[in-house]
């Protein structure tokens, strides 16, 4: 029977093999006693396949042989000699399936680890991680990659020793059983061997250019999904149709010259295969005729063992590339986990503390109380600062990559209680700002103060937790609206929840929702208008009860009744806090107590509305309409 090939397709080869191994070798160490079972399980297992077609040979010289034309042939040591070989072979079998078994839990397990160990790690990753990684590229390496290690943990690694194992064990019997045969074979092999290299070189480019057409033509199909309503509004069916047949003939084209490789090697290295067993056969019969030291029971075995010699080769082949593939997984994966984690030099925290008429401290640290900032002092005493929301620019020049500011110089102040906006066309720099307030990116010139003190000695988990965002793109969870808007402060009670939606003027359109707040939210809330989203994501941050709250284009997807209507509930959330607006609508910044215009990453222009309007600089053209927003 024809055996396969070993595969022809392009194989993605890690950099440092030697060193992934290590390190997936440290993973699976803690399955260490169940590796030695397997181990010994597999050697069982490809010993009982080499002796049991030894037995072959003492089977057909002592036995079947003397048999022929003997009228009462005494069966008992036949019996015992098949017995034992079916006992041989039985033990092969178990032995296989136990440690099949094995290496799928240790699989398993291992896998289980580091998917624990990526995820955490990604959770500790810097904002500017994620910013310059693509979703899919990150999700790639829980799927692809990961399921890659899984066939090569529980499979490729077991049949790759396995096989060894057996190559080795039959290239001793055969020398055992006859050196002259064993030459032949090995001669076969090598053409085998060649043949098989010089079909992977000529297939290997074709499967390169099918990989292209195919990421070209999956591209173009999703590009044409995601833009139907544009297509079908200017009626460019046939023009789409016209372009994907292109596409398609060339990925047709290249798949076609790619297998026809891969496809003609089977069938050549079968007849190959089929070729050098009858060689073998036909040499051996005639050294057998010719009295040269090889008997009928010898020529059995080895023919055996010559369809067992080229198999395990072929299949080490096939479990080499799988190996090599998945290695190049693991490779992508310790090249997340070797990403440094999000620093932190803070030592500043957040606590509740208990003053007394006087504004003493008379119990820090309590369960009740304000929010302060636990600061160590140098002589070892610590001072609380009762939070505020007091925020300060001084100086600040920020670029997120070298040799390009985005911020020059900034310098502004948001006393507590104070609404300030930021307006300007795109690229201005107005995110940048909250994003150094959040500390998602740290101020290498000038400094942030909270209270007086330098974000940068204040612990990134302890700042965030007096901060609440709106952002113009929102994010909702697969879970319950109640527990959607309760993400913003997990301790929140039910009541707490939908006060909080009240104040957003979310509580009238969930209470209509099919089981109101206990309705699931699936998909990033796409039974949700985009206005609805946005309203959850308002009262998540309601209900966190921030000292400042940042809103960036936070009523941009709301329509100007659904506008209208939240505004009061908006004004009375932005009561007593530190706010900073990031508004195209100028509309939503006249009651600002000051309005920041920024252009190329400077403060052009400040104050409130009136004095800006009086003023009939930049603001004004954008506010009369003169000059619009980009």
């Amino acid at each position: 029977m024809a055996r396969p090939g070993p595969s022809t397709k392009p194989v993605v080869k890690p950099k440092n093999a030697g060193r992934i191994i290590k390190r997936l070798i440290k993973y699976m160490s803690m399955y260490k006693f169940q590796l030695i079972i397997v181990g010994i399980l597999i050697i069982i297992s490809s010993l009982a396949a080499v002796a049991g077609t030894y037995f072959l040979k003492p089977v057909i010289n002592n036995y079947i042989v003397p048999f022929i034309g003997n009228k009462n042939p005494d069966l008992s040591g036949f019996i015992s000699i098949l017995t034992l070989m079916g006992v041989i072979y039985l033990t092969g079998v178990l032995a296989s399936y136990l440690y099949a078994r094995i290496m799928i839990n240790i699989s398993t397990g291992t896998l289980k680890k580091m998917r624990t160990d990526l995820f955490s790690h990604m959770e500790s990753l810097p904002i500017k991680y994620f910013d310059t990684h693509t979703h899919g590229e990150l999700m790639s390496r829980f799927t692809n990659d990961i399921d890659t290690l899984r066939e090569m943990i529980s499979q490729s690694l077991p049949n790759m020793f396995s096989s060894g194992l057996t190559v080795i064990s039959v290239f001793v019997m055969m020398l055992v059983l006859s050196p002259v045969l064993t030459v032949l074979v090995i001669l076969m092999l090598v053409l085998m061997l060649n043949i098989i290299k010089l079909l992977s070189k000529k297939s290997g480019k074709y499967f390169q250019e099918q990989q292209k057409e195919l990421g070209r033509l999956n591209g173009y199909i999703e590009e044409m999904i995601e833009g139907q309503k544009v297509v079908k509004v200017f009626s460019r069916e046939k023009k789409v149709l016209e372009e994907f047949e292109k596409l398609n003939d060339k990925l047709a084209v290249a798949s076609t010259n790619a297998h026809t490789f891969a496809n003609i090697l089977m069938p050549i290295m079968g007849n190959l295969s089929y070729l050098q067993y009858a060689i073998t056969a036909a040499i051996g019969a005639i050294m057998a005729v010719n009295g040269a030291g090889i008997d009928l029971g010898t020529i059995a075995s080895f023919l055996q063992y010559t369809r067992s010699f080229s198999h395990p080769i072929t299949q080490m082949s096939q479990q080499l590339n799988s190996i090599l593939s998945a290695l190049a997984g693991a490779e992508r994966i310790f090249e997340v986990l070797d990403e440094g984690p999000e620093k932190d030099d803070g030592f500043v925290e957040l606590v509740k503390v208990q003053y007394n008429a006087d504004g003493e401290v008379i119990e820090a640290e309590s369960k009740d109380g304000i929010w302060a900032w636990k600061y160590p002092q140098s002589d070892g005493s610590i001072s609380y600062i009762p939070v505020r929301g007091d925020v300060r620019f001084e100086d600040v020049t920020f670029g997120y990559e070298e040799n390009k500011t985005v911020l020059k110089n900034i310098s502004l102040y948001a006393k507590p209680g104070q609404k300030i906006a930021f307006v300007g066309s795109t690229g201005a720099g107005k995110t940048t700002i909250t994003n150094l307030i959040n500390r998602f990116y740290d101020v290498p010139d000038g400094k942030i103060t909270f209270d007086g003190i330098n974000i940068n000695k204040i612990k990134k988990a302890h700042l965030r937790r007096t901060l609440s965002m709106v952002l113009q793109d929102t994010h909702l969870f697969t879970d319950t609206v109640m527990e959607n808007i309760r993400y913003g402060r997990l301790d929140a009670t039910d009541e707490e929840v939908i006060r909080a939606a009240k104040l957003a003027n979310a509580h009238s359109f969930i209470k209509h929702l099919p089981e109101g707040y206990n309705t699931v939210i699936t998909a990033d809330g796409s039974n949700l208008s985009q206005g609805q989203r946005q309203l959850l994501a308002i009262a998540r941050a309601a209900v966190a009860d921030p000292p400042v709250l940042i809103l960036d284009e936070a009523t941009s997807s709301i329509d100007t009744r659904t506008e209208a209507l939240i505004e009061k509930g908006m004004d009375t959330l932005m009561e007593g806090r530190t706010v900073f607006v990031i508004a195209h609508r100028l509309s939503t910044v006249r009651n600002a107590n000051a309005i920041m215009v920024l252009e190329n990453g400077e403060i052009i222009e400040r104050g409130d509305h009136d004095d800006l309007i009086a003023a009939k600089g930049k603001y004004y053209q954008l506010y009369t309409g003169m000059f619009e927003l980009s």
